[in-house]
């Protein structure tokens, strides 16, 4: 069963990255239509700020940032109830951008809170938690990270 929270949670995951991976980003601001993001302690809601936010923090080379975003590690908590859940998780972020090599930009966590309702799972909040290590971001944002 796809709503199975083993198996729908980890659908998000996997989905907001490779949306995002894809220069996708409206895509990947949708998983959060009936949610918010949490970053550096603002709270972004709605897909046009949520598209607005990467777009001014992310560079893109013909419209793709040419990155992977391997989320590993989720450590997912089901609510008694079943229609909630949290889910923590680490990311890396490996990059091949013109000229540079492929690689590790950065690793960090996040923070997820998951709602089920008649629709099925979705996020709540993606709070962007720590950024843990950091390589040559030089060629993947437009800020500092961490």
């Amino acid at each position: 069963m796809n709503d199975h929270p083993s198996i729908a949670i980890p659908n998000l995951l996997y989905t907001y990255a490779m949306r995002f991976d894809d220069g996708d980003f409206e895509g990947a601001a949708a998983l959060f239509d009936k949610g918010c993001l949490l970053a550096s302690g603002h709270r972004i809601a709605g897909r046009a700020a949520i598209t607005a936010m990467w777009a001014g923090w992310v560079k893109t080379y013909d419209g793709k940032p040419r990155t992977r975003h391997i989320t590993t590690n989720p450590i997912i908590t089901v609510d008694a109830d079943g229609n909630g859940a949290t889910c923590d998780s680490q990311w890396t972020v490996i990059q091949a951008a013109p000229g540079f090599p492929l690689q590790i930009v950065a690793s960090g966590r996040y923070h997820d809170r998951f709602a089920r309702d008649a629709a099925g799972w979705h996020f709540e909040t993606r709070e962007y938690l720590q950024t843990d290590l950091v390589g040559d971001w030089s060629a993947h944002t437009l800020q500092p990270l961490g």
